[in-house]
């Protein structure tokens, strides 16, 4: 029996629960729409990989679910800047409004100068991992066990609140 015109019947009744949910995830029409295409996209070429007698609608949000979250986590890897120069120029020279007040450039240079006297394995562990990179790419990135990279961050992190901890309000 032929199931395909049952599945894409089902795709396109759900379609409005799928902009419902989309619009509650994005915020925003046009990408809500964009997501809602690539969800049904996604669920019709992998029609095979649905089991029959199973929630068919809460299979349909949890793709759509998985593509929000990827393309959050593809677009925050694209918009890091990873400062691998010796002095830290490009954290240096931030233009986040904070570190163009006075006070704002003045830690920041502090905090690059105290960080560039970190080992380097630590300051590149720990400069990947405030640049939005997961542990387990921190480790693959760097040839280090995980457990290794998980220990230099930590011990920075706890180093740097030593060394700042007059800036704590």
């Amino acid at each position: 029996m032929d199931t395909k015109p049952n599945f894409k019947n089902s795709v396109l009744g759900i379609q409005g629960n799928l902009l419902s949910f989309a619009m509650k995830l994005t915020l925003n029409k046009e990408e809500a729409h964009d997501l809602v295409q690539d969800t049904t996209l996604k669920a019709l070429n992998n029609e095979e990989k649905f089991a029959e007698n199973t929630n068919f609608k809460g299979w349909m949000l949890t793709i759509m679910r998985n593509i929000f979250i990827n393309n959050y986590r593809k677009s925050a890897r694209e918009n890091t800047t990873v400062d691998n120069t010796v002095d830290l120029y490009h954290i240096t020279n931030a233009t986040d409004t904070s570190y163009n007040t006075p006070d704002g450039a003045y830690a920041c240079n502090e905090i690059s100068g105290i960080l560039a006297k970190f080992p380097a394995d630590y300051r590149e562990a720990f400069n990947l991992h405030i640049a939005g990179y997961k542990y387990e790419e921190i480790a693959d990135k760097l040839g280090m066990p995980l457990g290794t990279v998980k220990a230099r961050i930590f011990n920075t992190r706890k180093k740097l609140r030593e060394v700042l901890k007059d800036y704590r309000n």
